[in-house]
């Protein structure tokens, strides 16, 4: 398989997480975001949103989105699990994923945040406001789930589909200067998932085109 990826794209790092604990091997093909080689016309023939993550799988198909990519993982390569067997659990933990990627991700990605500069004349304060605001009400509620929860991960011992997406949108809350003084839970279990290696590989700085 290969993913096309941008190191600091947290879609992106969902994906090599997930690829990471089911033990798939893949090749990594770079695509910088700032250049805007995602817009190009061999990019977009692959991937028509024009957007990273996109997948390559062994029988020349390309997927894109980061959840049906990560669905389809689990649904090929279902050992270990990303997803609880019981199905009002399944739904709980596919509501936080939902959280994460439907309603902060999109608020605070480029795309979004080049809007904000180019035509609506914001400055950077403006746009480390328009962060806080949408990441603080995603994890607001995303902490309260897990306080109900308090195991090592965010729906049991063993790390899940909630964890993939949870550690990338920390990493974007730190990167942007976004307090988780509030969020004990998120954060214990960011740490508890970054001391496995297949969160930590997955992280920005270990990918072959991180340039700081």
């Amino acid at each position: 398989m290969k993913l096309y990826s941008y190191f600091r794209s947290s879609a992106a790092y969902r994906v090599r997480i997930a690829l990471g604990l089911k033990g798939l091997e893949y090749d990594y093909a770079a695509v910088n975001l700032l250049k805007r080689e995602q817009k190009s016309a061999a990019y977009v023939a692959r991937n028509p949103q024009g957007l990273v993550p996109a997948l390559e799988t062994e029988d020349g198909a390309t997927l894109a989105q980061s959840i049906a990519i990560i669905e389809w993982l689990e649904e090929l390569h279902p050992d270990p699990p990303l997803l609880p067997i019981d199905t009002t659990e399944r739904a709980r933990v596919r509501a936080v994923v939902a959280n994460i990627a439907c309603d902060i991700h999109p608020l605070c990605n480029i795309a979004v945040i080049d809007h904000l500069r180019e035509n609506l004349g914001a400055s950077e304060s403006d746009v480390l406001t328009w962060f806080k605001t949408w990441m603080h009400r995603g994890f607001d509620a995303v902490e309260t789930v897990l306080a109900a929860n308090a195991q090592n991960y965010s729906f049991g011992e063993t790390p899940g589909m909630a964890d993939v997406f949870l550690v990338p949108q920390v990493f974007n809350a730190r990167r942007f200067g976004v307090s988780l003084e509030n969020y004990p839970n998120i954060t214990r279990v960011e740490e508890a998932a970054n001391e496995l290696a297949a969160f930590s590989s997955a992280a920005p700085e270990k990918q072959p085109d991180f340039n700081g």
